[in-house]
């Protein structure tokens, strides 16, 4: 049990990993477009590190820059989303069968050093606020400690067609 600012009691629920399989049970992403292989340190409604080994074998490395392979900007801030859409599915407990996670919104997006094949990118992200199926949340990237991109975005659940 820990506590909030104020001292009251808080439950705090959380798992030491996300494992491949359940990530495939949260999200509808399949290869080549899912772009993390784990979730680490998830807690209920606050957070999750999202894991993506970058390999040279990557489809985007074909054309984006082949002579100097650098993994697309906005391929990040589509892994922290997946990372997000985690840690929202199994906060809600969502039932996954006929719903989908979406964007609504992505701002303050900053790129500070490319990531390359052969990296593993950590991605810290964190529940800013919520409310019913609509998340806010802060990411990070990182490799090797050194932040590479950052942004602030948003999430809802939604119903799928039938």
């Amino acid at each position: 049990m820990s506590t909030t600012a104020d001292n009251t009691p808080e439950t705090v629920e959380s798992q030491a990993s996300v494992d491949y399989a359940e990530i495939l049970k949260r999200i509808p992403h399949r290869y080549p477009f899912l772009l993390i292989d784990r979730g680490e340190d998830w807690v209920k409604n606050k957070s999750m590190v999202g894991i993506k080994n970058v390999t040279f074998n990557e489809p985007f490395f074909n054309g984006h820059f082949p002579e100097n392979p650098v993994m697309p900007g906005v391929l990040l801030i589509e892994a922290m989303g997946q990372t997000g859409a985690v840690l929202m599915s199994k906060s809600l407990d969502a039932d996954v069968e006929g719903k989908t996670i979406f964007f609504m919104s992505v701002d303050g997006v900053k790129f500070r050093s490319p990531v390359r094949p052969g990296d593993v990118v950590r991605m810290p992200v964190e529940v800013v606020r919520h409310r019913g199926d609509i998340f806010k949340f802060r990411g990070e990237a990182y490799v090797n400690d050194k932040i590479v991109c950052e942004a602030e975005f948003a999430a809802m659940v939604v119903e799928s067609p039938k």
